[in-house]
């Protein structure tokens, strides 16, 4: 299908003392919403870290590993900073994920492969209080944060926050009602669970400023839920400071995932990361859960963080799952108004995670036949920095009316998934020629480097069977390539002119390499997806 417009240049001759081209990162986002709650995942996840790291993994991105309500918790519903699974609180000692060993036997385990692990922060609130307080409120118009719809008068909220098993461990802070600036529930009107209060007082501040500090959504969109931490009052801005520190002597940690971005302080933020930089040296990831589908609104954000920092492009999952759900939609617009496009360098690319997967409230219906395409997509191109999502590499233990609470995966992996990766791994280097020209048919080649001269050559189509002439180079004259995926049985020479036909099927993404390309051989290696003990099988 389609013409060919473009005739890159080849690769950069080698120059003397060359820097080498490091391996292409990739991250994995290591768990999903409905891992079981067996206190047993991070134990799971170290016995998988060597052959993640043979299929490319240089980095997971682990759950909320912070002491949350309960032992069946994700840990977005955080209650203790400062315990990991360490002291008896909420229930357990362990969190959901397991103990502070078995996470840090995980730490271990990953530095020993090569294998960085990010921490998953939720610094914007707390759930669980010990007790409840007394402090002045009024109710705030849900939609616009702004507007008062009550006048001052007094609540009993569950602010409290004593950690009790705890003690004085590791900080001595206990939060009170002047530690936040907002809750949703009073206990002297139980009825009205969900109102919105805006606390009142001398020691309280009030909702960060908008959209100076915080998003605008919603007028101000400071609050989001449980008890809203107010990082205006020093005390909580000195204790989170200070359990940073705390947590990068504790756990050797490579980078930092930021909950809900949007909702709280972007001062404190950048004190956050100056802290870092500045006590533990440079060189931090730092990726932000700013969840928005407006291009400009991330772009501000990042503009405002000194483009120090990276956001998960909500945009491209978007453009994904219009794409997946049309029929013959158009290929070439897949980039189009995303975070990748306009600014690659903070791009932290992906296909699906744990908020956007079945169930969840930000849910993307993602046809399954799409699922290798978009991997292709974020795994084999020059910009962003991919993530891999635990669901698609593993499956989901998505509950159903008969299996309200699996302990298994009831839905199978992507199974071509890990030769993706793979091929990212070995042949996704140098410059990159795209042939973005026929709307249902697209594919790109990827020239190498001086060092990993191995090329790649990529087709794919939403609709029926496709093919593109592509070149990729007059050094591969005569030079037979295969599909790494298997998914092609023909062989393709390379005419003396440097340009192919390659193939794919329909709704389907075919990835092409010279057959003695270094490290073929490893797409032989079965993956083992039986994270869980179960036989399950892959899909797609």
């Amino acid at each position: 299908m389609g013409d060919n417009f473009q005739t890159p240049s080849p690769a950069p001759a080698p120059e003397p003392q060359q820097k080498p081209t490091p391996q292409n990162a990739t991250l994995l986002q290591a768990f999903e919403w409905y891992i079981p709650p067996d206190h047993a995942h991070f134990t799971r996840l170290s016995s998988q870290v060597p052959q993640l790291a043979r299929h490319g993994i240089s980095s997971l991105w682990i759950p909320p590993s912070c002491k949350a309500t309960s032992p069946q918790s994700n840990g977005y519903d955080i209650y203790d900073l400062y315990d990991l699974g360490e002291f008896d609180q909420k229930g357990s000692m362990a969190t959901k994920w397991g103990t502070k060993a078995q996470l840090l036997e995980l730490a271990h385990k990953g530095k020993e492969h090569g294998v960085g692990l990010y921490w998953d922060a939720v610094l914007n609130h707390r759930f669980g209080a010990d007790h409840r307080e007394k402090c002045k409120a009024v109710e705030v118009d849900a939609n616009d944060r702004r507007v008062r719809i009550s006048g001052e008068y007094e609540i009993d909220a569950w602010v409290g926050f004593d950690f009790p098993g705890r003690g004085d461990q590791h900080s001595k802070l206990k939060y009170h009602w002047y530690h936040f600036s907002g809750v949703d529930f009073d206990a002297n009107d139980p009825a009205k669970a969900g109102t919105i209060y805006q606390i009142i007082g001398e020691q309280s501040q009030g909702w960060a400023k908008s959209p100076e500090d915080v998003d605008g959504e919603k007028g101000n969109y400071d609050y989001l839920m449980g008890c809203d931490v107010d990082y205006s009052h020093p005390g909580v801005e000195e204790d989170v400071l200070n359990w940073g520190r705390w947590l990068v002597k504790e756990v050797p940690i490579q980078g930092i995932r930021f909950d809900a971005v949007k909702h709280f302080s972007e001062g404190f933020l950048r004190k956050f990361v100056r802290m870092l930089d500045g006590e533990f040296g440079e060189g931090w990831f730092l990726v932000g859960e700013f969840w928005k589908d407006s291009l400009k609104s991330m772009t501000d954000y990042l503009d405002r963080m000194d483009h120090q920092f990276s956001l998960f492009d909500a945009p491209l999952v978007y453009n994904f799952g219009e794409i997946s759900t049309s029929v013959s939609a158009d290929l070439r617009r897949v980039f189009d108004d995303t975070l990748v496009q306009k600014a690659p360098v903070c791009a932290v690319t992906l296909v699906q995670n744990h908020d956007t997967q079945p169930l969840q409230a930000l849910a993307v219906p993602i046809t399954p036949w799409f699922l290798p395409l978009g991997y292709a997509l974020i795994l084999l191109r020059e910009a962003g920095y991919p993530c891999v999502f635990y669901g698609d590499l593993y499956g989901l233990c998505t509950p159903t009316p008969d299996n309200p609470s699996p302990t298994t995966p009831t839905s199978g992996p992507v199974a071509i998934l890990p030769k993706l990766m793979l091929a990212r791994k070995l042949y996704a280097y140098g410059p990159q020629t795209d042939y973005f020209d026929y709307a249902t048919c697209i594919g790109w080649v990827r020239h190498g480097t001086w060092d990993r001269k191995d090329k790649c050559a990529v087709v794919m189509s939403n609709a029926a069977e496709g093919w593109k002439s592509m070149f990729v180079g007059m050094e591969c004259a005569g030079q037979r390539w295969t599909d790494v995926l298997g998914w092609r049985e023909e062989v393709v020479t390379v005419g003396g002119d440097g340009w192919a036909e390659f193939r794919c099927g329909s709704c389907s993404v075919s990835v092409w390499a010279w057959e003695g390309a270094k490290g073929r051989d490893e797409f032989q290696t079965e993956f083992d997806f039986d994270i869980y003990g179960s036989k399950s099988g892959g899909t797609q």
